[in-house]
């Protein structure tokens, strides 16, 4: 009888440990794939809609920006634009939502009585930061690039003629030759547009104000482009003759012979900077977008500095006068409600701890690094001596790199945040791998 006892009792271990690996930041391979496995059919009809209706867009924008009237039609053409990245947008979002029942958090947030959230409401909390993020890292080149590419398919020939002959007929160029007068009208239009809705999404009015607030930044973005590129075009020699642009350039050239190694150490730092900003910049800038989607945050300021030294000021602040209190409120209002959230999702993060970002990171990176092979592989089998036969088997090559691509890599910015959101609630947001209780 002790002999089976004995032999008893690591089975009764054993759940215990499989719960604990499970929370392991080494698991997220795997747990990425349990949830690709569970969601993957509505990850793919999202991926094909969107993927549809972008490409839909860019053909008609293409297709508007040539005829008569040629400045309209351009205007028109940068709405259909904005709408392709607001497309984006809501493919994202909507991918990230439907696998959110497969998260232990999700299911432990239902447990403890919080009602299911809107598509709706996760696309107007996540629009602004989307935007910032799609802009600012240039994924908006790619919209840019494809949108040149259908323009010149539908019309090769007259793209070379035109190139032969020095004649501009605007083939692949419908997003740059809008006018800068006509820039700028279009410009304070869309600026109207985003400073209302930006107020409204502010305030917590309005279903859809934080989407719309996004078109409108969006837009004025776009249609800033043409009068932008031409101020600076026409003041380029005027800031190059400023004192402290010149300055600088020769502090970087006396730089380079008076300091030894400075010449090297620039030039390293910048063939390595790029790398750094694609495996660490990018796929963190990609998993707080996740995050937010889930909402894993409160919306107030309090909550996000609780902890931090932060709030101790916030306590001498509210023993101030009223007014002083209401006057650093207004000019905060913009502030906090646009990137508390994104402090939110960040703090959030570094909780996960550095092992479960660093895998996250690799991950990221090896996964489309293996991405780039595929769409190689797809190509070279593929390939024949029939001329233009391209022409129909590398879409269908680039739908299924890109949807393999995609799908993991949404699974894998949904079980980071599973792992990094389970670990801080189970914890108390300490971090700590002892205090983590597997039997949860």
């Amino acid at each position: 009888m002790s002999g089976t006892s004995a032999l008893a009792a690591p089975r009764q271990d054993a759940a215990p440990r499989r719960a604990s690996w499970a929370l392991s930041p080494y698991a997220l391979p795997l747990n990425a794939l349990r949830i690709l496995a569970k969601c993957a059919l509505p990850l793919i009809l999202w991926f094909s809609a969107g993927r549809l209706v972008r490409w839909a867009l860019l053909l008609l924008a293409a297709t508007i920006s040539h005829g008569s009237w040629y400045q309209a039609r351009l205007v028109v053409v940068m709405f259909l634009f904005t709408l392709v990245v607001m497309t984006s947008l809501a493919t994202t979002v909507g991918m990230l939502y439907v696998i959110r029942e497969a998260l232990l958090e999700t299911q432990a947030r239902r447990a403890g009585g919080e009602a299911k959230e809107s598509l709706l409401n996760a696309l107007n909390r996540t629009a602004l930061v989307f935007a910032g993020i799609y802009t600012t890292w240039g994924f908006v080149a790619e919209d840019a690039r494809e949108f040149s590419g259908i323009d010149m398919m539908r019309q090769p020939d007259r793209y070379v003629v035109d190139a032969f002959s020095g004649d501009d007929s605007g083939v692949a160029r419908g997003l740059v030759n809008l006018d800068p007068k006509v820039s700028l009208a279009a410009m304070a239009v869309a600026y109207v547009l985003k400073w209302y809705f930006g107020r409204r999404h502010e305030a917590k009015e309005g279903r859809f104000s934080g989407m719309l607030a996004t078109f409108g930044e969006l837009a004025f973005a776009f249609y800033g482009i043409n009068a932008v590129a031409a101020a600076v075009g026409a003041r380029s020699d005027w800031i190059g003759q400023r004192s402290a642009v010149a300055a600088w350039h020769d502090f970087a050239a006396k730089a380079e012979e008076s300091i030894p190694g400075w010449k090297p150490v620039s030039e390293w730092l910048a063939g390595v900077w790029p790398y750094v900003i694609d495996a660490l910049a990018i796929p963190l800038a990609w998993l707080t977008v996740g995050i937010l989607v889930y909402g894993a945050y409160a919306e107030d300021t309090r909550t996000t500095i609780r902890g931090t030294r932060l709030e101790q000021a916030a306590v001498h602040l509210e023993r101030t006068h009223n007014w002083t209190r209401l006057a650093l409120v207004k000019l905060s209002a913009g502030w906090t409600g646009r990137w508390i959230p994104l402090l939110n999702s960040l703090r959030l993060t570094v909780r996960g701890g550095a092992p479960l970002f660093g895998l996250f990171a690799l991950c990221y990176v090896g996964l489309h690094i293996g991405g780039d092979f595929l769409l190689r592989a797809g190509r070279y089998l593929t390939a024949s001596e029939e001329p233009y036969l391209w022409f129909a088997t590398g879409v269908p090559v680039v739908y299924v790199a890109d949807l393999i691509v995609t799908l993991v890599t949404m699974c894998l910015i949904a079980a980071t945040f599973d792992l990094a959101a389970t670990r801080s609630r189970l914890t108390g947001g300490t971090g700590e791998p002892d205090r983590l209780s597997p039997s949860t």
